[in-house]
Formats: C-alpha cells, structure tokens, sequence
C-alpha cells in the first residue's frame, strides 16, 4: 500500500477538491438567485425558463462541454471578446475547470432549491409583509433559515457532481497535468494494465466518497439539520396569525425547526 500511494501524483486529486469548492460556492448562490426568480414568474414562463436551467443535467456531459467550447473559444466572439478586452481565458485553463463543473453542477443545487422554496408556507411571507419587512429581508430572515435543509442537501449534491465531473471538463479545460487534470480525467489516462491498483485505490476513494455524500444528502432531505424545537416554539394553528404570534415567530428561530 506504501508503494502505491508513493507513486499516486496527488496533483489532480487538489485540483478536483479546489475545483469543486469554488464551483460550489458560485453554483449555491447563483442557485438561490436562479429558483428565487423562477417563482415570480407565471407558469408559461416558469416551464420554458425551468427546462434552459435544467438542460446541462440532462445532456451528455461531453455535449454540454462542446458547446461551451463553441462559447469561449478564442476563434469565437464571445471568448475572443472575454480575451482581448478582460484578458480572461476559459480554454485550457483552471478557470475552464471551475465553469464547465459550475454548468454541470447547477442544475442540482437550483433544483433542490426550488423544491425547498416552493414547500415554504406562504403565509410566513405574507405575515413578514404585513410587518413591513422588505421583500430582501423577508427573504434572506424568513425564506432561506426555513429552506435551510433543502439548500444544504443540493450544496452537498453539487459538490459531488462538481468534484467528479470529467466530461465538460476534458471538452473545456483539456488535461494538462497540474493546470487542468483532475482526478476524472487521470483515472481516464491511467486505465492501463500496469497502473490497475493505482486506479482501483482511486476508484474506491471516490465511490466511498460519492456514497456518503449520498447517503447526507437523504439524511438531510428527510429530517433537516435544525434544532429541535423547544418547549416555547410557536406553532399556531391556521387561522390564528394574530400581530402577537407573528413577532414572536419572526424573533424565535425555533419556529423553522420541523
């Protein structure tokens, strides 16, 4: 086992973690933003916009990785643009990385986060109105604590899927060892007769790895990571959101533990 792990370049594996963090961390909010628009939309545009957001999930990674490559290429406008004006290339480069597992990895996070957002009581909202509260305030104090677990449950899915992302990734970033190869595509190149333990230590690192992000990903879905409510939390019944219950449900975040 020494011996393997001596001869693991563990250079992909930080690449990947790097890559799937940021892409995490843009895919959360630009999730949050995405299913918050969404919901003040009428059906008609709702269904249309739905299907744009959720097409990279159902694509083939290499395809969705083709046409960003037609996007950013510098022998097309939008990337010759990015270039000669903002000096930003996307083309085999890290930053390549962290967009082509963004794309991949939003579907997940914006639809986890309508799902929690659609299943909020509307009357909370209505009551944080009727307080004057702004719509940010309400949404930022009300909306997101109470779709807490919902949110963290498609942080945790778009992280795996960011992390272990390989198609898009290969069509965008290519593999440039220490620049852009992450652990996806090394266990692509390594899959040679002498390099086999290499790979197969890889491949149980990662599906040990995807199985436990699946299994907190459930758990949260299920029952939550807020606290328990206490003895005092408020939970009135429909039909009784008196100026009294409001305020005091408002000021006690116990009221979002389920």
């Amino acid at each position: 086992m020494a011996e393997i792990l001596e001869t693991i370049d563990w250079s992909p594996l930080f690449i990947s973690l790097k890559t799937g963090i940021l892409a995490t961390v843009l895919a959360f909010f630009a999730g949050i933003a995405a299913a918050r628009f969404i919901m003040k939309l009428n059906n008609t545009a709702k269904a249309v916009v739905d299907g744009l957001l959720t097409l990279p999930l159902v694509l083939p990674p290499t395809v969705a990785g083709f046409f960003l490559l037609l996007i950013f290429s510098l022998r097309r406008p939008f990337g010759k643009y990015l270039y000669t004006q903002f000096d930003i290339k996307l083309v085999q480069t890290w930053p390549g990385c962290v967009i082509a597992a963004l794309v991949i990895a939003f579907p997940l996070m914006y639809r986890n986060a309508r799902a929690a957002f659609e299943q909020i009581d509307v009357n909370v909202i209505y009551a944080g109105r009727t307080l004057g509260m702004s719509e940010r305030k309400i949404f930022w104090k009300v909306v997101v604590p109470m779709a807490a677990p919902g949110l963290a449950s498609g942080t945790v899915l778009a992280f795996a899927r960011a992390i272990g992302e390989y198609g898009a990734t290969s069509m965008l970033a290519g593999n440039i060892l220490g620049k852009t190869r992450t652990v996806s595509v090394a266990i692509e190149l390594e899959t040679v007769p002498e390099e086999k333990a290499v790979v197969q230590l890889v491949f149980d690192m990662f599906l040990n790895r995807n199985m436990g992000y699946t299994a907190i990903s459930g758990y949260l879905n299920r029952n939550g990571y807020t606290r328990p409510p206490a003895k005092n939390a408020i939970r009135p019944s429909y039909g009784e959101w008196s100026s009294d219950h409001i305020k005091r449900m408002l000021s006690n975040p116990v009221y979002t533990g389920r």
